[in-house]
C-alpha cells in the first residue's frame, strides 16, 4: 500500500471521526414555531379623532359623548380629551406618557387606524365656550377641552349651542385609546337641514368617497376638512356627476392649515348643478378629516359618512321600517360598467325589489336609482353583490321618514363589517335602534350596554343572527340609566361577519326626526409580529 493510500484512509477514518460527534452533539431539530411567532393582537396605545364643526344655525344644540370600552392588557395609564381644532393642550407630564410610547397602528392600509398622542389629567368633563373663533374654523391657542373622560367603561358628555361651535380634535392614549369613539349629535329645530344630525367623530386619513351629495336647487352641501397636524395638508376634491366628472375651479388644491378646518361648499366648485353627486376627497400631502353636511330647505339633513372603501360587494345596513322613500346612489371609480344584483335582508330573509333586480353603473359616472318603500314596514339592509364579474363600487342611500312637510331625511353608506367589536356612544332610552344584519352566514353577537352618564349599570345580551337578515335588536339599557349610553357589538369569533347600524330618533313637532350611523370595527387592537433576539444578524 503506497503513501497517497494511506493518506485518504487516514482523513476518511478522522472525518468519520469527526461526523460522529457531531451528531452526539448537534442540537434537537427545530419545533416548529409558526404558531408561536404568529402576530399578536395588542391594544393600540394612541389615538386621534375628529370632529367637524356642527352647525352654522344660532337654533343648533350640539351633544358630544365620548366612550372607551373597557379593554384587557392596556394598564392604568392614560388620558383623553377633545379641544377645538387650533386650541393648545398643555405641556405634558412625563408620569402621564407612561406606558404609552408613540406607536402606530398599522392593523389596515387605509390610515384609519393612525395613531398620535395628546396628554391630559384624565379628570373630570370639561365644557367650555373659550374654543370658538370669529369665523368658527378653529379654537383659541389656550382653549379649555371641551371634555375629558375620567375613566374607560363610563361616556362623558359635553355641550355646544349656536352656529360658532368649532371644528374638534380629539385625542386618547394608554387606556382610552382602544375603541375610543367620539358621537357628535345636533338638533335644529327650524331652516335649512332642520331636524337631527349625527356624525361618528372620524379618524384622519388620506382618501374618502361620498356618493350622495349634491349641487341641485335646495341643496346647500359642504365638505369639512378638519387637518390635526403640525403641517399644512393640501386637498383634491373631485366631484362626478351623472355624465362623469364635472369641471371644478379649484386646480391647484385647497390647503388647509396645520390644526385647523375647512368647511367647503360643493356649490362653489362647479356650476353644474346636480342632484346626485359623487365627491371623491384625496390629500396630495398631509391627512384631513373628512365628512359631507347636506342640508334640504324642504327635507331636513345630515351627515353623510364616507362610504367602505370600493369593492365588488356591498352592504348598507339599517334601514328605517317606517322608510317612505329610499335613494340608493352608487359610483364606480374604475373604467369598467357594474352591473349589481340588489336584495334587501329583511327580517326573514333576502328579498329582490321588484322592478329593481338589478343596477347598472356606468364607469366613472354617478347613478341613482329610487327604490320607493323598499322596506314595506320591515326594518332591512340593502346587499349589492355583482350579478357577473366584480366591480368595484362606493355606495349610499338617502333615507326619508315622514309624509309631506313633515318628512325628514338621513344618509346610510356602504359599511365596513363589524369586526372583533364596534361602538355607537350617544344612545338614549328611548329612541335608539340597533340593526344588525348577517349577509353570508350565521352569526352570534353580543350587545353591551354601558354604565349611563350620570349612572346606571352595564347591562349584556347575545343576539343569533339568522343568514340573509337583519335584526333589530331589543335592547339591552343599562339597569338604572340616567343619562346617555354606550352600545358595544362584538362577533363570536369565527362566525360569519357581521355590519350594524344605530339609529337614533328625535321627533318634534310631528317630525320624524333621526340619524343613522354605521358601526365599522372599531380598530381597539392591532396586529403586532413576534419578534425574538438573534445575535447571528451582527456576524453578516
Amino acid at each position: 500500500m503506497n503513501r497517497p493510500t494511506l493518506s485518504l484512509i487516514a482523513v476518511a477514518t478522522a472525518l468519520a471521526a469527526v461526523t460522529g460527534v457531531a451528531a452526539l452533539t448537534a442540537p434537537e431539530p427545530a419545533a416548529d414555531t409558526t404558531a408561536a411567532t404568529a402576530a399578536r393582537r395588542l391594544p393600540v396605545e394612541r389615538s386621534s379623532l375628529l370632529c367637524p364643526a356642527p352647525s352654522t344655525s344660532d337654533l343648533a344644540e350640539t351633544t358630544y359623548t365620548s366612550f372607551t370600552p373597557a379593554t384587557d392588557g392596556t394598564g392604568d395609564q392614560g388620558a383623553a380629551e377633545l379641544r377645538p381644532a387650533g386650541a393648545k393642550a398643555p405641556e405634558k407630564d412625563p408620569a402621564d406618557r407612561e406606558g404609552t410610547e408613540d406607536t402606530e397602528d398599522t392593523a389596515d392600509e387605509d390610515g384609519n387606524g393612525e395613531q398620535d398622542g395628546t396628554a391630559g389629567d384624565g379628570s373630570g368633563d370639561e365644557t367650555s365656550d373659550d374654543g370658538k373663533s370669529g369665523d368658527g374654523k378653529s379654537g383659541g391657542k389656550d382653549a379649555e377641552p371641551v371634555l375629558k373622560p375620567k375613566e374607560p367603561g363610563k361616556p362623558v358628555t359635553g355641550d355646544a349651542t349656536g352656529g360658532e361651535a368649532p371644528a374638534l380634535v380629539g385625542t386618547a392614549e394608554g387606556r382610552f385609546a382602544p375603541g375610543w369613539t367620539l358621537q357628535q349629535t345636533t338638533e335644529v329645530a327650524a331652516g335649512t337641514g332642520r331636524g337631527l344630525q349625527g356624525v361618528a367623530c372620524t379618524a384622519p386619513d388620506t382618501e374618502f368617497w361620498f356618493p350622495g351629495a349634491s349641487t341641485g336647487t335646495g341643496r346647500t352641501d359642504y365638505v369639512h376638512l378638519t387637518n390635526p397636524d403640525d403641517s399644512a395638508a393640501v386637498v383634491d376634491i373631485e366631484l362626478y356627476g351623472k355624465d362623469g366628472a364635472l369641471e371644478t375651479v379649484v386646480d391647484d388644491g385647497i390647503t388647509v392649515q396645520p390644526h385647523s378646518t375647512e368647511p367647503v361648499l360643493l356649490s362653489t366648485l362647479t356650476e353644474a348643478e346636480e342632484t346626485d353627486v359623487t365627491v371623491h376627497v384625496v390629500v396630495r400631502s398631509g391627512r384631513v378629516g373628512a365628512s359631507v353636511q347636506a342640508l334640504d330647505d324642504a327635507l331636513g339633513g345630515d351627515w353623510l359618512a364616507a362610504s367602505a372603501d370600493p369593492a365588488g360587494s356591498l352592504v348598507l345596513p339599517g334601514l328605517p321600517e317606517d322608510a317612505t322613500a329610499v335613494r340608493l346612489v352608487l359610483f364606480t371609480p374604475g373604467d369598467t360598467d357594474a352591473d349589481l344584483k340588489v336584495r334587501l335582508a329583511s327580517p326573514s330573509g333576502p328579498i329582490t325589489p321588484a322592478g329593481h333586480e338589478t343596477v347598472q353603473v356606468k364607469a366613472g359616472m354617478t347613478t341613482a336609482v329610487d327604490l320607493g318603500e323598499v322596506t314595506r314596514g320591515e326594518a332591512g339592509s340593502l346587499l349589492l353583490t355583482p350579478a357577473d364579474r366584480s366591480v368595484p363600487v362606493v355606495a349610499a342611500v338617502r333615507v326619508l321618514r315622514g309624509e309631506g312637510d313633515d318628512q325628514e331625511s338621513a344618509f346610510i353608506p356602504a359599511a365596513r363589517p363589524v369586526g372583533a367589536r364596534a361602538t355607537a356612544a350617544g344612545n338614549t332610552a328611548k329612541g335608539t335602534v340597533l340593526a344588525v344584519t348577517a349577509p353570508e352566514g350565521n352569526a352570534k353577537v353580543t350587545v353591551t350596554a354601558s354604565a349611563g352618564s350620570e349612572g346606571g349599570s352595564p347591562e349584556s345580551k347575545t343576539f343569533t343572527i339568522k343568514s340573509g337578515t337583519t335584526q333589530h335588536l331589543d335592547g339591552p339599557v343599562p339597569s338604572g340609566l340616567k343619562g346617555t349610553y354606550a352600545l358595544t357589538v362584538e362577533p363570536e369569533p369565527g362566525a360569519a361577519p357581521v355590519y350594524a347600524s344605530r339609529t337614533l330618533t328625535a321627533p318634534d313637532d310631528g317630525v320624524p326626526a333621526f340619524t343613522v350611523q354605521p358601526l365599522p370595527d372599531d380598530r381597539g387592537l392591532v396586529a403586532v409580529p413576534r419578534a425574538e433576539e438573534d445575535l447571528s444578524v451582527l456576524q453578516r
